[in-house]
């Protein structure tokens, strides 16, 4: 695997997933990229495994169509997406690249009833001219928005060579014990391998803002989640309970009522919830989040690094580099080791994965020693093997949601295990989690990895509009 830095585990986009609707749209704009669109009069474009059957509810559909329009994920304005896709709908024609394109979403945009053999989350783009194939290119969606694809590459990229290649955890260790440092300054040493110092300082402020953005967006905002679940937003009720205010002036002042709040541990508990509901709630919503490592579990790492900034005693916001260096290190070891897509291996793949980087995180900050670090990323992950995915009618919603309050408390409670604790006697290491994590992705039902085919997806009665 080529090398990973943190920016491929943060990723700016839109919800509600990353693996079904933000690689899909990135899937999209490369085909559109790579096409001779002058030679084409209409697209085609079918969805295989995991993205046909709970495509709908994870917005697959629409994120293709934006993703073919030309839509960036990271910079379109989420309050004109139902707009835009509606005319689409309504004209059955798409403009790519000033081209007006034939494009029925009905007929157009196929929902195929079996699995791909590249991989769960497969989609094909077919262009065509006068009935005749002109180009069509096959991708895998593999989790946390990123994209492979089958075709081979015609120009080779060189391998970026790092000053501290890292492959695992035990490469890891041996960095920061012969460097005698912090785990966030080797990932910090390897980031200037990809990009400049104010790349970097740039990047990881936009990332912060986002994830502020996202949370105060989701404790000022109240109604309905789309889908037909008929899910009521929670988080805003919520922050209007703990703070006494139905509204605030700004995201400043918002934050000062939640930092002057009571700070006993019932109100902590329930304000770190808060946030983590906040965010998935935005998620749902199709607005603006952070994938961390994914768009599911895109609440842990808000909720923690809001736990510490807000509620932790000599906390200081130039931490904030350390804790997403740190965190988003142990997501790449996740994604080279094993999986980061729900799909491949169930929700421990993502919730899992996600709380496992914000345990290791947070013990970074509250300054414990690099093998704590390690340590606490083990003991969450420890405690969510077998984790399934099974959204109750494909949406991003049910168990989701509520999913990342539980990832993110338990990421607390690991780091706290791990700051008490001498990692020399503990039995099970950060490597040996990874590695049978994935042994239990591979050997799980594929009902139970985001199919919708199985556990509460089918024990519980819904009745949705149009289905």
């Amino acid at each position: 695997m080529n090398a990973l830095g943190i920016f491929d585990i943060f990723n700016i986009g839109v919800g509600p997933s990353s693996s079904h609707t933000l690689g899909p749209w990135k899937a999209a704009l490369n085909f559109v990229d790579g096409t001779h669109i002058e030679d084409v009069d209409r697209i085609e474009v079918s969805l295989y495994g995991s993205l046909s059957k709970t495509g709908k509810g994870h917005a697959t559909d629409k994120a293709v169509i934006l993703g073919l329009l030309g839509y960036n994920p990271i910079t379109i304005e989420t309050e004109e997406i139902e707009e835009i896709l509606e005319q689409a709908k309504e004209d059955k024609k798409l403009i790519v690249k000033s081209k007006e394109i034939d494009f029925c979403i009905s007929t157009d945009l196929i929902f195929e009833n079996y699995e791909h053999e590249l991989h769960p989350n497969t989609l094909k783009f077919t262009a065509f001219n006068n009935k005749e194939i002109v180009h069509s290119q096959t991708f895998a969606s593999v989790g946390g928005g990123f994209i492979e694809t089958s075709e081979i590459e015609t120009t080779e990229v060189s391998p970026k060579i790092l000053p501290f290649p890292i492959q695992n955890g035990e490469d890891l260790g041996k960095h920061f014990r012969a460097e005698k440092c912090r785990i966030s300054d080797i990932v910090y040493m390897n980031e200037l391998a990809f990009r400049e110092v104010d790349e970097i300082r740039f990047k990881l402020e936009l990332i912060y803002k986002t994830i502020l953005t996202s949370v105060y967006k989701g404790c000022t905002t109240e109604g309905t989640l789309p889908g037909g679940l008929n899910v009521q937003r929670r988080a805003k009720a919520l922050c209007t309970k703990l703070t006494g205010r139905d509204s605030f002036k700004s995201m400043n002042e918002w934050q000062k009522v939640v930092k002057a709040s009571s700070k006993d541990f019932t109100s902590i508990t329930k304000w770190v919830s808060c946030f983590a509901l906040a965010v998935n709630e935005q998620n749902a919503s199709m607005d603006r989040i952070v994938t961390s490592p994914t768009n599911g579990a895109a609440g842990v790492i808000p909720y923690v690094l809001l736990y510490y900034l807000f509620f932790c005693e000599g906390s200081k916001k130039e931490d904030i580099r350390r804790f997403l260096f740190t965190a988003g290190e142990i997501g790449c070891l996740f994604k080279k080791g094993a999986t980061i897509s729900a799909a491949m291996g169930g929700c421990q793949a993502e919730i899992g994965v996600s709380s496992a980087m914000a345990a290791a995180a947070l013990t970074e900050v509250l300054r414990g020693t690099p093998e704590q670090c390690l340590m606490a990323a083990e003991i969450a992950m420890e405690h969510h093997l077998g984790l399934t995915c099974d959204p109750i009618a494909g949406l991003v919603q049910v168990p989701c949601i509520e999913r990342n309050s539980m990832g993110a408390m338990k990421a607390i409670t690991a780091a706290n295990l791990a700051l008490e604790s001498n990692p020399k006697n503990a039995i099970v290491n950060l490597d040996s989690v990874i590695k049978t994590m994935w042994e239990v992705s591979q050997n799980m039902h594929s009902k139970y990895k985001e199919t919708s085919e199985g556990g509460l997806a089918i024990n519980t009665s819904v009745v949705l509009p149009n289905c």
